[in-house]
């Protein structure tokens, strides 16, 4: 059986690629929850409980330092799931999982993912390719930080909140893009303007629309590329 609009496994990647026996197995402890943009879903040395599916949702991992200053070093939209030390061992994240773009997700108790994936089967194998994907994403994300320009790195970042949405519309403040890179606002206010200037975004307060994704992807670094097609080798969505 196909996934469906009717089926929850059809609004997340993940899911949807699970044959139907373990589908059906983990469906019953599959629970819809409605995400609040700046909802932290776990904290810095919590144990986690519960992990999340993303459908239309995007959250961001990030590191917090003792002064309060935020990096964002991994982005999870509805092609993965937040909450990998459950099922590696670690029961306790060492960062933060927060809401970024607001919308829904599918949750369950991180012991039954757990028992889950200790069966072995489709579902470890994609859970383990998953981790593979995100541990590319994370590294590449700290090169690129380190090699590339902020006009590179915001046209990267924008095309990679795009394939997390699979929409145009994104509703962020500078301000808070800035945060998130490890940034200053000024710094994302040039690059944004220069990306607005060459018809690839317009950006009015609190709200961006990507206009033009081929010259995103034109000037957007190298990193774009390795990751995308990394998690396409590996988990073939």
């Amino acid at each position: 059986m196909s996934p469906s609009d009717s089926d929850p496994r059809s609004i997340n990647q993940l899911l949807a690629s699970l044959p139907d026996e373990e589908y059906k197995r983990i469906a019953p402890h599959l629970k819809h929850v409605n995400l609040c943009q700046g909802q932290i879903l776990y904290e810095r040395g919590e144990v986690i409980q519960q992990v999340y599916f993303p459908t239309r949702s995007m959250v961001s991992l990030i590191c917090v330092l003792s002064n309060n200053s935020i990096t964002e070093f991994a982005l999870v939209g509805n092609e993965g799931i937040i909450g990998i030390p459950a099922f590696l061992g670690g029961q306790f994240t060492n960062n933060r999982a927060i809401v970024q773009i607001a919308d829904g997700a599918l949750t369950m108790d991180a012991e039954i993912l757990q028992r889950e994936f200790e069966r072995g089967g489709v579902l470890q194998k994609k859970l383990l390719l998953y981790t593979q994907a995100l541990v590319t994403q994370i590294s590449q994300n700290a090169v690129c930080k380190s090699h590339h320009s902020i006009e590179q790195q915001l046209a990267r970042w924008l095309l990679c909140v795009q394939d997390c949405l699979g929409r145009d519309e994104i509703f962020l403040t500078q301000q808070y893009i800035a945060d998130l890179m490890g940034t200053r606002r000024a710094t994302i206010t040039v690059a944004a303007g220069s990306l607005q200037q060459e018809g690839m975004i317009r950006y009015s307060r609190g709200k961006i629309v990507i206009l033009n994704r081929a010259a995103l992807e034109a000037t957007a670094c190298e990193c774009y590329d390795i990751v995308k097609n990394e998690f396409a080798r590996l988990l073939s969505f």
